[in-house]
């Protein structure tokens, strides 16, 4: 093991440890979250029956980013961002338009039509398209300045954990979402309609929730360095 690997190990048991009684004072927050998350998702899907829904953010937004930390790679990870959403938006034009309903067959089937017809225009995909090397240096140099024991805990309080993920797959049925805090969000560029930034253990996806599908990663995206917290009692 490199002593890379093994200051990383170390900080993240360390963060772990740290950051484990505030996690445990977000548990019951969390079992009501994951009670919710099915009602949730049914009424975000069911409410994209509407096709005029997609037009209403046609006109690109100014992302407001609220430390000096971007430079041009925020105009250059806009540009790809929305590159994206307008050939989504294209790919379900040529798709019945989807209806209100409460068949999660019937979503799950609309869902995996939209994502098929993605994952042939997107066929040579990969990590790196969105989140260029130049974007995720930026990206993990503004997190870096908002990381500390809280925010830390927030995101790790029902992080799904690291696991195989490919660019254009599914994101798996059965995992959960992370928390992403509103200081995080705050810092982030703005995305369009049904476009997340969400965290698989320490890395940061892009994730399309109208598709189910990961566009993007930033692998290793946050470290937690505040040393000076102690641990919740």
């Amino acid at each position: 093991m490199g002593v890379t690997e093994t200051k990383e190990r170390n900080e993240l048991t360390l963060c772990e440890s740290l950051a484990g009684g505030h996690v445990s004072r977000l548990k019951q927050i969390t079992r009501l979250r994951q009670t919710l998350v099915a009602i949730v998702w049914m009424v975000t899907a069911t409410s994209m029956g509407y096709p005029q829904a997609l037009e209403t953010r046609r006109d690109r937004v100014t992302p407001v980013f609220r430390v000096d930390v971007w430079d041009y790679t925020v105009t250059d990870f806009n540009n790809r961002v929305w590159s994206y959403f307008e050939l989504r938006s294209k790919l379900e034009k040529e798709l019945p338009a989807r209806i209100v309903t409460d068949d999660v067959a019937e979503i799950r089937r609309v869902v995996r039509a939209l994502a098929n017809r993605i994952r042939v225009a997107r066929a040579e995909a990969k990590q790196g398209d969105i989140f260029t090397p130049a974007i995720s240096t930026e990206f993990r140099k503004a997190l870096l300045l908002e990381m500390n024991i809280n925010t830390w805990a927030a995101i790790m309080d029902d992080n799904p954990g690291e696991f195989s993920v490919q660019i254009n797959d599914s994101y798996p049925e059965g995992k959960p979402l992370s928390t992403v805090p509103p200081n995080i969000l705050a810092l982030l560029p703005t995305l369009p309609d049904d476009l997340q930034f969400r965290f698989l253990g320490r890395h940061l996806v892009l994730y399309d929730t109208r598709a189910n599908m990961i566009l993007d990663r930033i692998p290793y995206a946050i470290r937690c360095r505040d040393r000076k917290v102690t641990r919740h009692r």
